[in-house]
C-alpha cells in the first residue's frame, strides 16, 4: 500500500492535486501569476525564439546541417564522440539559448542522423543560455554591472563545454570503437601538405554533395518549406508558452503554501555551514524552479558580488525547472532519455560556480 502511494505517478497526482486545491484557495493570485508568466512568453520569449525555431527548421530543409556536418565531423568525434552535424546544434544551441539546442537534437534523432547516446551527450552541453540573455539581463540588468559579464559567460559556457568532455564518455562502451587509419610512416614532409589540401577540397565536395543530397530527399519547394517551418515553430511556441504560464502558477502558489520558504530555510542553514551568504538561498531556490526569477534574486541580494555572481552561473547553468519541463516536452517525442540531461544540468551548475571563484581573481574583479 505504501510502495503504491509512493509511485511516482501517485505523487505527481498528488501534487497537482495541491496546486488546483491553492488555486482555488487564491483565485486572484492564480490569474495574476498567469498573467506575468504570459507576458514573459509574449514580449520576451517568443521574439527571442521564433525566429530561431523557423531558421532551423529551414536550415534542415535546405541540407546545410548536413554540410556543416561534414566539414566539422573530424572536430566534433575525437573531442565529443559526436558526429560533425553536432557541431550546428553546439552553435545554434549556444548562440540562441535553451531550448533552441533541444529542439535541434530531437530533429536530427526523427531523421535518423545520431544515436541515443549521440542525441543524449548532445542535448547535455548545447541546454545553455544565450548571450543576449546573459549580457545584457542578467549582467546590466539585474546585476547593473556590465564587468561581470565576461566572468558570468567564460563560468556558464567553460562549463558548457566541461560537460561536453565529460559526456564523451556517457554509453561509451555501447558503441564500436572506429579504427583510425595512420598515415605510412613512408609518407614525407613534402607530400604532407599536398595530401592535406587534397582531403580539405575532398572534404568540401563530400559536404557540398550531401548539402544536395539532403535537399533533394526533402523534396519539398521553398513556399511549402516555409510554411511548415512557420506552423511546426509555432505549434513549439505554444509549447513553451504554456510551460512557462505553468511554472509561474505553480511558484506562486508554492510561496503562498511556504513551501518556497521552507526550502530557503534549509538551504540558509546549509549556506552558512559552507560559509555562503544566507541570503543568497532565497536566489537559488527561486532559480530552482525559474532562470529570471533566480538571476534577478541573485543580482539584487547584495550580499558580496563574487557570492552573486557564483549563485547566478549556478541558476544560468541549471536553467529551472520551467525550462526543465521544455526539454522534457521535446525529449518525449524520441526515445532520448530525460535522467542523463539532469544529471548534466546538475554537474553543470556546480562546475560554473567553481569556475567563477577559480577565475575571479584573474579577470581583475
Amino acid at each position: 500500500m505504501l510502495r503504491a502511494f509512493l509511485h511516482p505517478l501517485s505523487v505527481t497526482a498528488l501534487s497537482a492535486l495541491f496546486i488546483a486545491l491553492l488555486m482555488a484557495v487564491y483565485p486572484v493570485e492564480t490569474l495574476q501569476s498567469s498573467l506575468r508568466g504570459l507576458s514573459i512568453w509574449w514580449e520576451v520569449l517568443f521574439p527571442a525564439l521564433f525566429p530561431f525555431f523557423v531558421i532551423s527548421e529551414l536550415l534542415l530543409g535546405f541540407g546545410i546541417v548536413h554540410f556543416f556536418g561534414k566539414l566539422l565531423d573530424p572536430l566534433m568525434r575525437p573531442l565529443f564522440r559526436l558526429p560533425g552535424i553536432g557541431g550546428f546544434v553546439v552553435t545554434m544551441g549556444y548562440i540562441s539559448g535553451y531550448p533552441v539546442g533541444a529542439r535541434l537534437t530531437a530533429q536530427l534523432w526523427a531523421q535518423r542522423l545520431i544515436t541515443r547516446a549521440e542525441g543524449e551527450r548532445l542535448v547535455a552541453f548545447t541546454t545553455t543560455s544565450d548571450p543576449i540573455f546573459l549580457i545584457g539581463a542578467v549582467s546590466v540588468g539585474f546585476f547593473q554591472n556590465a564587468a561581470v559579464a565576461p566572468i558570468l559567460a567564460a563560468a556558464h559556457y567553460g562549463g558548457g563545454f566541461l560537460i561536453g568532455l565529460l559526456m564523451r564518455f556517457h554509453d561509451a562502451r555501447k558503441e564500436p570503437i572506429k579504427e583510425r587509419t595512420e598515415p605510412s610512416p613512408k609518407d614525407t614532409a613534402s607530400t604532407s601538405g599536398k595530401v592535406s589540401r587534397r582531403i580539405s577540397r575532398s572534404r568540401l565536395g563530400i559536404a557540398l554533395k550531401a548539402m544536395h543530397e539532403a535537399r533533394l530527399l526533402d523534396g519539398r519547394g521553398m513556399g511549402r518549406l516555409l510554411q511548415d517551418s512557420i506552423q511546426s515553430a509555432l505549434k513549439l511556441m505554444i509549447v513553451v508558452g504554456g510551460l512557462v504560464v505553468f511554472f509561474s502558477v505553480v511558484m506562486e502558489m508554492l510561496t503562498h503554501a511556504g513551501v518556497v520558504e521552507a526550502l530557503a530555510e534549509a538551504l540558509r542553514l546549509l549556506f552558512s555551514l559552507i560559509g555562503l551568504p544566507t541570503p543568497l538561498a532565497d536566489a537559488a531556490i527561486f532559480g530552482l524552479f525559474e532562470v529570471t526569477l533566480g538571476s534577478r534574486a541573485a543580482g539584487t541580494t547584495g550580499t558580496g558580488l563574487m557570492h552573486q555572481v557564483a549563485i547566478a552561473a549556478w541558476v544560468l547553468s541549471w536553467g529551472g525547472l520551467s525550462v526543465h519541463a521544455q526539454i522534457a516536452s521535446l525529449l518525449s517525442r524520441t526515445d532520448l532519455r530525460y535522467r542523463p540531461f539532469m544529471i548534466a544540468r546538475l554537474v553543470h551548475g556546480f562546475l560554473a560556480m567553481a569556475l567563477v571563484y577559480a577565475l575571479w581573481g584573474w579577470l581583475g574583479l
